[in-house]
C-alpha cells in the first residue's frame, strides 16, 4: 500500500474545495481526487467525507495515493529519425506530437515503444522499465534531438555529463515580443508552482537553480526568433524562463497567454536543434546537429 500523505489547510485554503486541494497539492488529477474521496483513501480530520467537502483553516487532510498500475510495454515498429549510433548510443531527432516515454494516458506510441522494437534488449535499465535507455527528455509537443544509452555504463557517463553542465544543449525557438537586447542570461531558480502542481514555475520556495542563456537571432513583427542554451535542464525551463520574463514560447498553452496561443502550431515552436557531449566510452566529442522542423520554417514564413 501507498504511504499515506498528510496535509494541514492554511488561510488560503479556506472555502475551497478538498478535491480542488488535492489537485493543487499532489501529481492527482480532480478526477482522481474524487474517487480517492468515494473511496475513503482522502479523510478530513480522520473522517470520511463528500467530495463537495470544503476545508477550513487548520484541518488535517491525509491522503492515501492509488497503486499505480503496471504498464505493460511493448515493442512498436515506428520509425525513428537517427541522427548518430554506435555500441554504446544513439542520437534520435524527435517529432513533435510524440512522448518520451509511457505514463498513463500514453502506454503506447512513445519514443521507448520505438527503442524497444529498434534496439530490443540493448538499452540501458537505469532508469527502470518504463523509460530504458532515457538519459534526459524533452516534452512531447518540442521536437529535436535527444540521448539514448545502449548500456548502464554509457548512461551513467552521459548522466555525469549533464549534472557537471559539460553537455551542451542548444534549441531555437520563437517567442512573443521584440526583445531587444542581443544576448542575455535567465538566473532564475525553478520549483514546483505554488498553487498548481502540474505545472513549474520561478519560485524560491523548494526550487533548483536554473539557467538559461538566450541569443538572438532574428525579430519579427510581434515575435523573436532566438537560441537557447540549458547550462541546467529543470522541468520545462526555457518554456518557463521565457514565460516569466515576459516572451512565453509561440503556441505554448501552458505558459503562454491563452488569448495569444497560435493554435496552428499543435504545441510550443521549440526545437532542441544541437547537442554536444564527450563520449562516455573513449572520450572523443560528438557533436549532433539538425535542421529546424517543417512546423518551424512554416511559422517563420508566416510572421516575416
Amino acid at each position: 500500500m501507498m504511504k499515506e500523505i498528510l496535509f494541514i489547510a492554511t488561510n488560503v485554503d479556506d472555502g475551497k474545495r478538498l478535491d480542488k486541494f488535492i489537485s493543487d497539492n499532489t501529481e492527482a488529477s480532480r478526477s482522481l481526487a474524487q474517487q480517492s474521496i468515494e473511496q475513503g483513501r482522502i479523510k478530513v480530520n480522520g473522517e470520511r467525507v463528500l467530495k463537495s467537502c470544503k476545508l477550513h483553516s487548520g484541518d488535517e487532510i491525509s491522503y492515501i495515493p492509488t497503486e499505480p498500475q503496471p504498464l505493460e510495454i511493448s515493442p512498436q515498429d515506428i520509425p525513428l529519425d537517427i541522427r548518430y549510433e554506435d555500441d554504446d548510443l544513439l542520437v534520435v531527432n524527435k517529432p513533435k506530437g510524440m512522448v518520451v516515454h509511457p505514463a498513463p494516458g500514453n502506454s503506447d506510441g512513445t519514443l521507448v515503444n520505438a527503442l524497444l522494437a529498434y534496439c530490443g534488449d540493448s538499452l540501458s535499465g537505469i532508469n527502470g522499465v518504463l523509460r530504458p535507455g532515457i538519459v534526459h527528455r524533452i516534452d512531447k509537443d518540442t521536437s529535436g534531438l535527444l540521448i539514448v544509452a545502449k548500456n548502464d555504463c554509457a548512461h551513467r557517463g552521459l548522466a555525469e555529463q549533464i549534472k557537471d553542465h559539460s553537455f551542451t544543449r542548444k534549441y531555437q525557438a520563437v517567442v512573443y515580443g521584440n526583445i531587444k537586447v542581443d544576448s542575455f542570461t535567465v538566473d532564475m531558480p525553478i520549483g514546483r508552482h505554488p498553487k498548481d502542481r502540474k505545472k513549474m514555475a520561478v519560485t524560491a520556495k523548494n526550487s533548483k537553480n536554473a539557467v538559461t542563456h538566450v541569443k538572438v537571432i532574428e525579430r519579427y513583427n510581434g515575435f523573436t526568433h532566438v537560441e537557447l542554451m540549458l547550462e541546467t535542464g529543470r522541468t520545462h525551463q526555457i518554456r518557463v524562463h521565457m514565460a516569466h520574463i515576459g516572451h512565453h514560447v509561440a503556441g505554448d498553452t501552458v505558459y503562454g497567454s491563452p488569448k495569444n496561443v497560435v493554435k496552428s502550431l499543435c504545441g510550443q515552436c521549440l526545437h532542441a536543434y544541437y547537442i554536444s557531449f564527450k563520449h562516455p566510452r573513449d572520450g572523443r566529442t560528438i557533436t549532433v546537429e539538425t535542421e529546424l522542423p517543417d512546423y518551424f520554417i512554416r511559422f517563420l514564413s508566416s510572421i516575416k
